[in-house]
């Protein structure tokens, strides 16, 4: 199983990369969008299935980095930038 860290490592921020949002591993893929299509009801399956260039560990990533800010820690500082 892969630790926290490895998997909070696929989250990036830059600022000049769609406004500054977390990122999944510096691609053009925002944290928000893939949890608005899980909000929306896809599953995990779909959304590979849709982005192929994506892997499990990086909607496992959005999960954390989601967990994470709303359990009040300052994630943002822990991603690359």
């Amino acid at each position: 199983m892969t630790n926290e860290q490895d998997i909070l490592g696929r989250i990036t921020m830059r600022a000049g990369v769609l406004g500054g949002k977390p990122i999944i591993r510096d691609m053009r893929i925002s944290v928000e969008h893939i949890l608005g299509m899980l909000a929306a009801g896809d599953s995990v399956q779909v959304i590979l299935d849709e982005y192929p260039f994506l892997e499990p560990e990086d909607i496992q990533a959005c999960f954390l980095f989601a967990y994470r800010s709303l359990a009040g820690e300052q994630i943002h500082e822990r991603v690359s930038l």
